[in-house]
Order: C-alpha cells, then structure tokens, then sequence
C-alpha cells in the first residue's frame, strides 16, 4: 500500500460520487444513517459515561457506513448489521477498532474540555444540545473563543481519524499506523480535501438559502424548520457516503478496493 496523490478537482468528484451512489440506495443508506444517528444519541444519554461511549463507537459506525457505500456501488442493498462490520471481523481488528475508539474519544473529550475551561461550558452545551443556542450567547466573545479552540483542536483529530478506520478494516493497519497514514494522506492531498470540504459547505448554503428562500415566499417560516431538519440530516447521509471514496482514491494498493 502506498499513497495516491490525486489532483484538486478529485474533491470534487468525491461529492459527486457520494450523492450519486446516495441516490442509488437512499432507502438504505439514509436508513443507515439515521440508524448511527440514534445509536450516538442513546449512548450519550447513558449517566458519566455516556458521552465517551458514543465517541468511542465513532470510528466503528464511521466504518459501517463506508462498508455500505461499498456495498450500494456494487448494485447490492446494504443490511443494518453492515453497521456492526467492525465487530463482526476478527479479534484482533475489534480490538484494534476500540483502541480507536478509545483514542478518538479521548481526543474528543480534550477537546471539548479545553473549550470548557473557556467559556465555562457554555459552546459545550450547545454543541452537545443540551441548550438551544441564543444569538446573544453566540455573540459572546468567550463563547466564540471556546468555540474556534475547540474547531483548532478537532480539526488535526478528525484528519488523524479521516482514513483509519478503513485502513485497519481493508489493510490490516494497527492503530496508530492508521493514524499515521491518515493524517499523512490528508496532508499530501490537502488541495483535494479542501476542495471537497468547500463544496460541502456550498451545497449547505445553498440548501438553507433555498429553504429559507421557499418558506418566506409561502409566507410561512414555521416551514422552514420543519422542511430543514430532515434535510440536514440528508445531506449529512450524503456526505457520510461520499467518505468511502476519499479513501479509495487516496491509496494505491496490492489488493485494490472494489471500485
């Protein structure tokens, strides 16, 4: 195995390829989705240990979803327990997963707590959704400084995370390798990353601008909310899907990811 460095415009084609092979199997993959959406949520509503726990089954659920990805290009319809991919493999990659998972969830954890120590909590509860954010809050420059250390700090954990899971699941990779690796492959295609970021954020934008466009010309921006939640979670199944092909494209190997 070795690194692919591909050009700029391959971001681009990254998020194409997510919403086209979404809509291959939306049923299914949105479906998947929510389903990692309400597992994260139950784990997290468990007293002291509930917010590590969902952190810690990150990189595993991560990992199930790039499996149904790979699962919808090949014409099949992904199954729910594709879900459980990383602890259906052998010992030594479900052991290998929770050693992810327990370093993302601490990565996580100092994260949120550096920002704590900021603004005494106050991004924190928000981000969590234990508040409803207030625009004089969001105004507050503690807030806001809690709010772009946290950003600095989990933006280097989610590039360290970004290919590894997959790298321990498809190569054999130990923990820390993966980590390794992902970080490196990040970095050497950083052009074709942010391309793909950037267009994400555009197609938010443009989502919301629409939305919201939609609801004042009805007259009715009670609407708004209630078409824009279901929405967002959409386009977050779409680019949970366009992952796979981030890291397909990112490394060459003997034994070549089915395309």
């Amino acid at each position: 195995m070795k690194l692919n460095l591909v050009q700029a415009r391959t971001g681009a084609a990254w998020v194409k390829l997510g919403i086209r092979t979404f809509f291959k199997q939306p049923l299914a993959l949105a479906g998947l989705f929510f389903m990692f959406m309400a597992v994260m949520t139950l784990a997290s509503l468990l007293p002291f240990v509930g917010l590590a726990l969902a952190m810690m089954l990150m990189p595993a659920a991560t990992l199930g979803l790039m499996v149904a990805t790979q699962v919808a290009c090949e014409g099949h319809f992904p199954m729910p327990l594709v879900l459980l991919t990383a602890f259906r493999a052998s010992k030594r990659e479900t052991r290998a997963m929770l050693q992810l998972g327990a370093l993302y969830a601490i990565g996580f954890l100092l994260a949120m707590g550096a920002s704590w120590l900021i603004d005494g909590g106050g991004f924190a509860r928000v981000y969590l959704g234990g508040n409803t954010p207030t625009r004089e809050l969001m105004l507050e420059s503690n807030f806001q400084a809690a709010m772009w250390v946290f950003i600095g700090l989990h933006l280097p954990l989610s590039l360290l995370f970004w290919h590894a899971p997959a790298l321990v699941h498809w190569h054999g990779l130990t923990p820390l390798k993966s980590l390794f690796f992902s970080l490196v492959a990040c970095w050497r295609n950083f052009w074709a990353f942010a391309t793909f970021g950037l267009m994400w954020l555009a197609l938010l934008l443009l989502m919301v601008m629409g939305i919201s466009t939609f609801g004042s010309l009805l007259g009715n921006q009670g609407l708004v909310g209630d078409i824009l939640f279901p929405a967002l979670l959409l386009m977050a199944s779409m680019f949970f899907t366009s992952l796979y092909f981030t890291f397909r494209d990112s490394f060459v190997i003997d034994d070549e990811v089915p395309r």
